[in-house]
């Protein structure tokens, strides 16, 4: 998935992820810079004007050049031009707004079988035979697709590059380390026909290659290709991108919603910066939209036990599988240079990812006499890698936590450590993001697919990957199926019937997830597609309260519907029963085919027993033989979420000056931006202060100017907000 540092672009090879501090659009002016840096904006309209009217409220500005439209997400487009000018647009009586333009950047057992679409394209009885997505169209926002890939060529229709801006939506190839390979995975998952069969192989797949060299992409380039999407009339869009801010205002989530009004299924990765709670990023974050979360399929999987840690080990490609062992000894290796491993005979390397390619380390330490190797990421999150040439060592990736957990051990004392395997199913991906939403306080993600080595096709042939872009691409391949099964269905529908029937899973230690890391499970779209009886929203949210001494009723209303052909009878179970917490909830009745109700689920709280911040669990409701399990929520107080995410700098050109933006998901009480020596972590100054900033991203320019010593600083950010501290710190070299 994809990280933004104001305009600077990192990107993660083999690690799928995008994160990004997207702009949101209730956007603080733009920030004071050298008024004839050229930029490109997105200028939100109060109607929704023509081309000509566009080009005739643009004629006053000469340098203003426009680029996009925006009919269907929102009323606007996109230009680029000097700052002085665009200053200048905000001022207009047409205009409600002018947002700069972030930057973003591309982030077993078969798992079909395992989420049930395998049974249903074979056989369901006569009138659900072969499903396979035929007739439904799938967009695919991303980095492109190799459309000649033997497997997808058959099932690509068409689409746009918003890159290039032409007709062809081919993937990044012929630039060596920025080609790009994301988008043809992601559609392999959905929609290939060939060697490989992906979720439903007959659905069409339109490409809208939004990220280019090295998954590099903009806020405008994803929104113009999902305005063009809508534009085609595509029936889902599948965003596996996303970003590490917990808020749900932010543009894209934004579209999503608009999107799905409209009757389009959207579906968005849930991120990859789990196991932490509030991690769900934008779009995940979206309401209307299905947020995906990554669960195991059914695999063999190595764990190294080392010190009392338990951790699990993802096989790189083209390299000899591992096997159980008795006590090994662990030495590092550095990044794998040959002077670096003098000592490794015979034993497991831990190496560092970095300056070498992964087979020149691995190669290095297979000479060296190494009899296996770890490699650990150099950024945060999960480690995905493919060895170029096959080597004759087992070689692992492991998260950069992992890595440097393990290479203190190393430091403090000689370390052995033991390898064992096991059969994994059905477990919540350590990297997986977890809710719940700050702000709006919503379950997300919704459901679960798989997401974990999962292998598709990639330009001239496959690779295995992980990672929740892996995993959204499963439900938009079930989305397909259902549509195709139930074309009277909305996204409403769809969306309530993966949640309804979706399976909770367990942890190692066989507890169940809270239901704000795993939604309402992992997908069964066997089920789904069977289901006659309906609940939306498919998840409660009662929201966030402050408890006082009367009366504490809490009342959220779901909808159930009858879509069978018999009729249905409706009853509810009470939940287990919790300190301080009793529930009133509807009697049993009776649904005619066709028929819904809308009822109350009251939820009642004893302020004197009650005072847990998070209180989530099931309800259960019988329909039939149907048993449907709906998640809730309820939110005292102010929780621990993360009162400041995403921290981002830029130097302003030929400036001792900086640029930096910032989210705060609910606001602050006091806000401010310290500077400290690095070496001795003296206080220097405040760069930044502010009191009783509102909610979302922030933005702002300090200078460091009257410094006078160059060298590294060490920079703290911290937000207050109901008694609670979080801060952030960012490495500052002045030259």
């Amino acid at each position: 998935m994809i990280k933004r540092t104001l305009g600077i672009l990192l990107i993660f090879p083999l690690f799928i992820s995008y994160t990004t501090l997207a702009a949101s659009l209730k956007t603080p002016d733009l920030p004071s810079q050298n008024p004839n840096e050229l930029q490109i904006a997105i200028v939100h309209t109060k109607t929704n004007y023509t081309e000509q009217e566009i080009d005739e409220l643009l004629k006053e500005y000469l340098h203003l050049e426009r680029r996009f439209i925006f009919t269907e997400v929102f009323h606007g487009f996109s230009v680029e031009g000097p700052l002085r000018e665009l200053e200048k647009l905000k001022q207009s009586e047409s205009v409600n707004q002018v947002s700069k333009v972030q930057t973003y950047m591309a982030e077993a057992d078969d798992p079909v079988e395992i989420i049930g679409a395998d049974e249903i394209r074979n056989s369901l009885g006569k009138s659900l035979e072969h499903l396979s997505g035929k007739g439904i169209k799938v967009g695919v926002i991303d980095t492109g697709i190799d459309y000649q890939h033997s497997d997808l060529q058959k099932n690509y229709k068409e689409g746009y590059d918003f890159v290039d801006k032409d007709q062809d939506p081919m993937e990044t190839k012929g630039l060596g380390r920025r080609d790009t390979f994301h988008g043809t995975h992601v559609a392999g998952i959905i929609a290939a026909d060939g060697k490989m069969k992906g979720v439903a192989p007959n659905a069409t797949i339109y490409a809208y290659r939004a990220l280019g060299p090295g998954g590099s992409g903009t806020t405008e380039q994803i929104l113009a290709a999902i305005d063009r999407a809508v534009r085609d009339k595509v029936d889902i869009i599948n965003l596996s991108l996303g970003s590490d801010v917990n808020g749900p205002d932010l543009p894209i989530s934004l579209a999503l919603n608009e999107v799905v009004k409209k009757g389009i299924i959207a579906v968005a990765a849930a991120g990859n910066a789990g196991p932490a709670e509030w991690t769900v990023g934008s779009p995940g974050t979206a309401s209307k939209a299905i947020s995906v979360g990554a669960s195991t399929p059914n695999i063999y999987t190595p764990f190294i036990l080392i010190n009392d840690h338990k951790i699990p080990l993802t096989n790189m490609e083209n390299s000899e599988k591992w096997a159980d062992t008795g006590s090994v000894h662990l030495v590092s290796g550095g990044i794998g240079k040959k002077n670096q491993l003098t000592d490794v005979k015979g034993k497991l390397v831990l190496l560092e990812r970095g300056e070498l390619t992964f087979t020149e380390k691995v190669q290095n330490a297979y000479e060296m006499g190494a009899i296996g190797v770890l490699i650990y990421n150099n950024i945060e999150g999960p480690f995905q890698g493919m060895l170029e040439k096959e080597v004759a060592i087992p070689v692992a990736g492991i998260t950069k936590a992992e890595g440097e957990f393990i290479k203190e051990s190393i430091r403090k004392k000689e370390t052995y450590l033991t390898i064992v395997k096991k059969w994994e199913k059905d477990i919540l991906a350590d990297f997986s993001s977890r809710g719940p939403v700050t702000s709006t306080w919503e379950i997300k993600p919704d459901v679960l697919a798989p997401g974990v080595v999962i292998n598709s096709t990639v330009p001239n042939g496959y690779m295995s990957l992980q990672g929740t872009s892996m995993a959204a691409p499963f439900v938009a391949g079930a989305c397909a199926l259902l549509l195709e099964a139930h074309p009277d269905w909305g996204p409403e529908e769809v969306k309530a019937s993966l949640m309804n029937t979706a399976k909770p899973v367990k942890n190692r230690q066989n507890v169940t997830y809270k239901v704000y890391e795993q939604g309402a499970g992992r997908i069964q779209v066997d089920k789904a597609i069977k289901a006659n009886v309906l609940i939306t929203p498919g998840s409660i949210r009662f929201g966030k309260y402050k408890l006082v001494k009367e009366q504490n009723q809490y009342k959220a209303y779901i909808t159930v519907k009858n879509v069978g052909d018999n009729m249905e009878k409706i009853s509810f179970d009470f939940p287990k029963g919790k300190r301080g917490i009793s529930w009133r909830l509807p009697l049993s009745f009776t649904l005619k085919p066709g028929q819904k109700k809308n009822v109350p689920i009251i939820m009642n709280i004893d302020s004197n027993l009650f005072n847990e911040k998070l209180q989530d669990g099931i309800i259960k409701v019988r329909a039939g033989e149907q048993l449907i399990k709906l998640p809730y929520l309820y939110v005292l107080e102010e929780p621990d979420y993360p009162r400041i995410m995403g921290f981002d700098l830029l130097k302003k050109t030929g400036e001792n000056s900086y640029e930096y933006e910032t989210y705060l998901p609910t606001g602050a009480e006091e806000f401010g931006i310290a500077l400290f020596r690095e070496d001795t972590l003296q206080f220097i100054q405040f760069l930044d202060w502010k009191k009783e900033v509102k909610r979302g991203r922030l933005k702002g320019v300090f200078s460091v100017g009257d410094l006078d010593e160059t060298g590294n600083y060490r920079i703290k950010v911290f937000a207050k907000k109901a008694g609670k501290e979080d801060m952030l710190e960012k490495m500052l070299k002045i030259k």
